[in-house]
């Protein structure tokens, strides 16, 4: 069964693209769904974009569910281990 929820958030980063091009990215979207390539009944889907350059400018991710909590146990663990006045 899809929720149909999706979070997006405005950020500010960088990410690499097709052939190996590094561009900004300035929206986030995750949601669970179907995926379109992985092969499992649902996944986490992550898109990092920025659509002012186009769909082109855009990086995805569709994670099982158990690889995403990992993902996330992984960001928190490196931003935890960071010195607070770097992570601002």
């Amino acid at each position: 069964m899809c929720t149909y929820t999706t979070v997006r958030e405005s950020i500010d980063g960088s990410a690499k693209g097709p052939g190996g091009t590094w561009f900004h990215v300035s929206d986030l979207t995750v949601y669970f769904d179907h995926p379109v390539h992985a092969m499992a009944e649902h996944t986490l889907n992550i898109d990092l974009a920025d659509p002012s350059r186009g769909p082109g400018a855009r990086v995805a991710l569709e994670l099982t569910a158990e690889s995403a909590r990992r993902l996330v146990a992984a960001i928190q663990e490196a931003l935890a281990a960071v010195p607070p006045e770097l992570a601002v």
